[in-house]
This record gives C-alpha cells, sequence and structure tokens, in this order.
C-alpha cells in the first residue's frame, strides 16, 4: 500500500524524507543533507561511505576507529601514520601507565612547566616549536634525519631501530631481509651471501 502521507524516515534525524531528497544506503533512507560521517561531518557518496552497524562514516574515520592498528598500516604503500583520529573526536581506551619524567633538567621550574629536552643526535635542548617525537625520544627539525645518508625524514619516511633513525631505503639495506628475492624495488632479485 503506498504511503500517501509522506515519504519515509530519515536514518540520521527521522525526519520524513522526501523522493527528491532522498539517498539509500544499507536499506535506509537519508537526506542528503544527513548523509554525513558520524565523525568529521564530511557529506558522503556511495564510494567514500563505511557502515558500522547502524552508523555510517568516510571510509578515513572508519579506517582510523574500527581499523587495523600498529606498525605499517598507514594510509598507502609504504607509509607510517600513527593519527588514530582523536582531532575528530575518536576515543580509545588504552590502559593508563605512570610514565616516568625522562626530563634530565632537575630544576623544579623546568620540570613544570615543561623543560627542555634533550635531543636524541646533537643533545641539546629541544623546544616544542623545533620539537619531533620518533622512536620514542625527541629531536631537533635540523637532525630529524637518516644516521647513515643524512636524508631528511618525516612522518612517512622514518624507521627505527635500538633508538637511532633512518630513512626505509637505508633500514632495509642494513635490518631488512636478505637474501634471494629481496631487492629494492619492484621486481628487483638479489642474492646476497
Amino acid at each position: 500500500m503506498p504511503n500517501w502521507g509522506g515519504g519515509n524516515k530519515c536514518g540520521a534525524c527521522q525526519g520524513t524524507v522526501y523522493h527528491a531528497e532522498e539517498v539509500q544506503c544499507d536499506g535506509k533512507f537519508f537526506h542528503k543533507k544527513c548523509f554525513l560521517c558520524m565523525v568529521c561531518r564530511k557529506g558522503l557518496d556511495s564510494t567514500t561511505v563505511a557502515i558500522h552497524d547502524t552508523e555510517i562514516y568516510c571510509k578515513s574515520c572508519y579506517g582510523k576507529k574500527y581499523g587495523p592498528k600498529g606498525y605499517g598500516y598507514g594510509q598507502g604503500a609504504g607509509t607510517l601514520n600513527m593519527d588514530k583520529g582523536e582531532r575528530l573526536g575518536i576515543k580509545h581506551e588504552e590502559p593508563q601507565t605512570h610514565k616516568s619524567t625522562t626530563n634530565p633538567n632537575p630544576s623544579k621550574f623546568a620540570q613544570k612547566f615543561g623543560g627542555a629536552e634533550k635531543c636524541s643526535r646533537c643533545e641539546k635542548s629541544v623546544y616544542a616549536a623545533e620539537r619531533i617525537v620518533a622512536a620514542g625520544k625527541p629531536w631537533h627539525n635540523f637532525c630529524f634525519n637518516c644516521l647513515k645518508c643524512g636524508k631528511r625524514l618525516d612522518s612517512t619516511t622514518v624507521a627505527d631501530k635500538d633508538g637511532e633513525i633512518y630513512c626505509k631505503a637505508c633500514y632495509g639495506k642494513n635490518f631488512g631481509p636478505k637474501g634471494f628475492g629481496y631487492g629494492q624495488g619492484a621486481g628487483a632479485l638479489v642474492h646476497t651471501e
């Protein structure tokens, strides 16, 4: 029997959805203006929507909230991304552990107001404006480079081993798998002793 009194109910605002403004997703109906990611509020379409139970997300927020976590799960080939989505309002429950102060500056003023830590490379003070954290240690912007080749690094190109940082190429050459079939590029075959 036809519904003469109006359209379907919107899955987001529960208002009446008329045919001209209707978006269907997973058996539910939405206003075009209500078809938004539940976290970042970006508009969605059939190529960007990801569904979890009764909630809709953009693929990026869905991955941050429900996707795999840890080293190697980045946003593309070979990336390292530690963004867990906190800036988008995604909350993660992690066990609370007491962190001891690693600040070598004994001054009570420095301890209370965040006195400068020492750079892991040059051992000079690192202030907040120039501070990068990698391998669990602070670095200056200008010291944040590969130990082997000196190449500038960023969050997508850094790899760490024993508290030191390397570019991915030097890390692979020095610490990666060795033997037949482990080359530097696609299709490279190298046999090392």
